[in-house]
């Protein structure tokens, strides 16, 4: 049997109901309606892309401004310089 995590939910009455109803007409448990159902939901969903060069980009800028030397008297940006990338 292979591992699994304990969750606590909240659902509905009608979905008690709708749940009962299907795993005994199915034979399995409720436990087993719910993980399929998810995996139904999750099925359909695609993961966040992360996109590479844009963390790139990111690093790039900020190994630029650590490379700035430091200027007496306080910093040599504005505010809005970083919003203008």
């Amino acid at each position: 049997m292979s591992s699994k995590i304990c969750k606590e939910i909240y659902i509905e009455p009608r979905q008690e109901h709708l749940l009962k109803a299907i795993a005994q007409q199915a034979g399995v448990s409720e436990a087993k309606i719910i993980r399929q159902a998810i995996d139904l939901h999750l099925g359909k969903i695609t993961a966040p892309q992360t996109n590479l060069a844009m963390w790139e980009a990111e690093r790039e800028f900020i190994n630029q401004i650590k490379t700035r030397s430091a200027q007496l008297g306080g910093r040599d940006w504005q505010r809005e310089d970083l919003y203008e990338r």
